[in-house]
């Protein structure tokens, strides 16, 4: 029996995508991007107003950043799979200073699905939304961890 709780798809509808971040340039250009894509986007500078948008946006995707002022993306990670159990959003974090092997392991098992190094690769992202609105989901680390850069 396994723990993953299912998330919900929409099949090649536009996405509902909550994106908190606290560097203006990230939320610009992802914004930009997810919008360009037709996904409906809404945008938090910080943490803390998060669950509150949860709640009145019903988003299909998070993604979130994990250092950023009011709740950081882990302690929001492991509360929105904890409140939203039924059909929770997919969540992605993103970061560009938690980016050790360990920092990618606690997220994923913080109850990220998905985790993105900054800069992200906007094709691999519009990738893992693409199969999330198809139904499909990763099954191995590797499938869940997306680096800017070589493993070292």
């Amino acid at each position: 029996m396994s723990d993953i709780v299912p998330f919900r798809a929409r099949a090649k509808a536009p996405l509902r995508i909550l994106l908190a971040d606290d560097d203006q340039d990230t939320l610009t250009t992802l914004e930009a991007i997810l919008k360009e894509e037709g996904h409906d986007v809404r945008t938090l500078k910080d943490g803390g107003s998060v669950r509150e948008l949860v709640r009145g946006f019903d988003p299909d995707v998070c993604i979130l950043d994990i250092e950023m002022p009011g709740k950081d993306g882990f302690i929001l990670a492991r509360e929105l799979r904890e409140v939203r159990v039924e059909e929770r959003p997919m969540l992605v974090a993103i970061s560009g200073v938690w980016i050790r092997p360990s920092d990618r392991f606690l997220a994923i098992m913080v109850g990220f699905d998905h985790f993105f190094q900054k800069p992200a690769d906007p094709a691999s992202l519009i990738q893992v939304l693409n199969e999330f609105r198809d139904g499909r989901r990763p099954h191995t680390l590797e499938e869940r961890v997306h680096l800017s850069h070589p493993r070292q």
